[in-house]
């Protein structure tokens, strides 16, 4: 096993600015949690005798219709994350009944964006800003973690998308030359990042977050944690099915506010909504 010399690290607490053994700790996870991860995964792979992540790819969606209640409109398990599959999923939707989609909050996911503007081409695509957030400090050094984190806030805090981009240009005053990345990514991905920001609160409440997901996952994972090996996924998806079904009878009456959301929403898209209100 490699050593280190002191003065290495001496450099490294200089450089993360390391005052105590709780920040040596966070620091040395931080830097090893991928090397530890691999490690146990590599392990188990031998166990095991199998791959333990085999599947590639699931994929939820879950959509609120123009009566405002919520419903898991489909689960996939795919073997990659490319424009095909997302097309192919899509093309699912639609073929039962999914007839028209006014804004989705996706991930940023390769290929995503593109098959949406294929399938559903009038649909205004939202990027979720949590999992920006979480791309854009994946590479930050710890001791900057915080601050980073928090000068990244007032951008999708802002009110108009104009401040919004105001504080996106502070931002890179303060960290562009040392993360030129974060700003490169929030750049690209502007047009879909925005989006919510020509909505009131109400409706950007709904869609720049998939906060909806994550909650209805986590539901999931609170009966599968217990069985960590599925021999199939045929076997996984019935027990996803079976939780699923669990979930969806807690799921009563509408999303909160959703009288005045639909009005909202008949303002911005009149000729697909307004037809409902008759």
């Amino acid at each position: 096993m490699a050593r280190f010399s002191k003065e290495q690290v001496k450099a490294f607490v200089k450089e993360n600015n390391l005052k105590t053994m709780d920040d040596v700790q966070s620091a040395l996870k931080e830097l090893f949690a991928e090397t530890l991860q691999s490690m146990l995964e590599a392990e188990l792979d031998t166990e095991l005798g199998y791959e333990k992540h085999d599947i590639k790819n699931k994929t939820t969606f879950i959509g609120i219709d123009l009566d405002g209640n919520k419903d898991v409109l489909g689960m996939w398990i795919g073997e990659n994350e490319s424009s095909k599959f997302w097309l192919s999923v899509l093309n699912d939707l639609k073929n039962r009944g999914v007839q028209d989609i006014l804004i989705t909050c996706v991930d940023n996911l390769n290929g995503f964006s593109q098959a949406i503007a294929a399938c559903y081409p009038k649909t205004e695509i939202q990027k979720c800003i949590i999992h920006q957030i979480r791309n854009s400090t994946r590479y930050v050094s710890y001791k900057d973690l915080k601050k980073v984190t928090a000068d990244l806030k007032p951008i999708y805090k802002a009110v108009t998308e104009e401040a919004a981009l105001v504080e996106l240009d502070r931002f890179e005053e303060v960290w562009g030359s040392k993360y030129p990345l974060i700003i490169r990514s929030w750049r690209n991905n502007w047009g879909e990042l925005a989006t919510f920001f020509k909505y009131p609160p109400e409706i950007r409440k709904l869609i720049y977050t998939t906060n909806m997901i994550e909650s209805y996952h986590r539901q999931l994972r609170k009966v599968t944690k217990g069985k960590s090996i599925f021999p199939t996924d045929e076997s996984l998806l019935k027990m996803l099915y079976l939780a699923t079904m669990d979930v969806l009878r807690k799921w009563t009456g509408r999303v909160q506010n959703w009288g005045q959301i639909h009005l909202q929403l008949s303002v911005f898209f009149p000729d697909r909504v307004g037809h409902h209100l008759r």
